[in-house]
């Protein structure tokens, strides 16, 4: 629902982690020279570019209207509401896996939303290895959270494909040699081009926005570096150039070119700390990419590129606690997120009557036999084609150890996620207030 066209879209801020990725990508094989040979990735360079360029273009398609806030309305309303609708009710309680696929509702996730998107929804038709350079998390949403100090913790910290799309991703896997629980190498090049790119753009925009002035920014930026580093932070240095400055130093510079700046000190300031921070912060994803490349090519290394207590990964804490304290906090940002809260919850009640109907109903109504039921054919003719389509494949493709009624309705309420999930902000508020009978403002 942004109006300033100076702050990123979702479209924008992809194009710019595209960018950053194919610079990680040209650092990786300019670092490694002829050794790349030794690792089988003599002449792939221009197969490894355009495969992280396009995996940096379709991270974040799963994405909901409003982000992360969301995912945490779509997961909260299940959570809420998934109890109480008549068919899930009705179904027995001892089935085995009626609460797994349960818990798996009610916690929407974005990374498992594009692997459905791109496997079934829109079947783009890619190779298995474009699919798993966006495949970030490795874990089947069925399954439980693991603990920290387990084996590939941080790979499935979070839910990285659903139950439906469990063949898929286990085809792609055997395609590939994929062992379960791990990721393709090109995940991690993507995923660090994602980190660096984001933790700047959150704060650009803040600064376009008058909700923190550059000068401001700088302070804080300086202040929430040395906390993180308390010890070494005046003495580390970040190498660009040829030049070597302690992050106190490369800020204090950025700050003096902006302030030299008659027009637009704002847009120099942050023209500067990219130049200042984005190489250094590419070259370390590049040798990080290289020094654990065993485990990279096994797709094992239970981190990302960045995330290794180095001064690297400093920066992007400090980054991150900045906007989390000064934007993310800010009263007009938690207006609009809880708008956003508001807007998809309120659409998941407006069609909550298409999850309230027996079994038997619904499938009237798919074939067209209205009956009684008038308000939920006007329903299900607003659902986009592809997705009932989808659905209805999706049920031809019962798991021989579930039940039809469990797999039906599981497959229905995906049909609703898909629906409510691929809305952009604006066109869910549009829905919001067309089926509030609301007028447009």
């Amino acid at each position: 629902m942004e109006r300033n066209a100076a702050v990123r879209s979702r479209l924008t801020h992809s194009l710019e982690v595209q960018q950053t990725g194919r610079f990680i990508t040209r650092k990786i094989y300019e670092k490694l020279g002829r050794r790349a040979e030794e690792f089988g990735l003599q002449g792939l360079n221009r197969a490894f570019e355009t495969l992280v360029e396009m995996s940096c273009l379709m991270h974040d398609i799963g994405n909901p209207p409003f982000g992360h806030f969301g995912e945490a309305a779509i997961s909260r309303w299940f959570a809420s509401n998934l109890n109480e609708l008549t068919p899930f009710k009705e179904i027995n309680e001892t089935e085995a896996f009626k609460q797994e696929l349960a818990s798996e509702l009610c916690s929407f996730e974005g990374n498992a939303q594009a692997i459905r998107l791109i496997s079934r929804l829109q079947k783009l038709n890619l190779t298995y290895v474009q699919v798993a350079s966006v495949f970030k998390y490795t874990r089947r949403a069925t399954e439980g959270k693991p603990e920290s100090d387990e084996p590939l913790a941080y790979l499935k910290k979070k839910s990285g494909y659903y139950f439906s799309e469990s063949s898929f991703v286990e085809r792609m896997q055997a395609s590939l040699g994929m062992k379960s629980g791990c990721r393709h190498p090109l995940a991690y090049v993507m995923e660090a081009a994602d980190d660096i790119s984001y933790c700047l753009a959150d704060l650009e925009d803040a600064v376009d926005k008058g909700i923190i002035d550059y000068e401001t920014l700088a302070a804080k930026l300086k202040s929430a570096f040395a906390q993180v580093r308390p010890l070494d932070y005046q003495k580390e240095h970040f190498a660009n150039f040829g030049q070597r400055n302690s992050f106190d130093q490369l800020v204090d510079e950025v700050l003096e070119r902006a302030e030299r700046e008659d027009i637009n000190p704002e847009h120099e300031f942050f023209v500067w700390l990219r130049v200042k921070l984005i190489h250094p912060l590419v070259n370390h994803a590049a040798e990080a990419f290289i020094d654990n490349i065993d485990e990279v090519f096994r797709g094992c290394l239970n981190r990302a590129l960045l995330e290794d207590k180095s001064p690297c990964h400093s920066v992007i804490k400090a980054f991150k606690t900045v906007a989390f304290d000064e934007v993310f906090s800010f009263p007009e940002v938690q207006t609009l997120e809880l708008q956003g809260y508001r807007i998809i919850s309120g659409l998941l009640e407006f069609y909550r009557p298409l999850l309230a109907l027996g079994k038997s109903q619904f499938d009237s109504l798919t074939e067209g036999k209205s009956g009684n039921f008038l308000v939920e054919s006007r329903l299900l003719q607003r659902l986009p084609a592809k997705h009932v389509k989808a659905y209805r494949t999706m049920r031809n493709e019962a798991p021989a150890d579930i039940s039809e009624p469990l797999w039906e309705f599981y497959c229905r309420c995906r049909l609703i996620q898909d629906m409510v999930s691929g809305m952009t902000d604006q066109f869910a508020l549009d829905e919001f207030r067309t089926l509030s009978v609301m007028e447009a403002r």
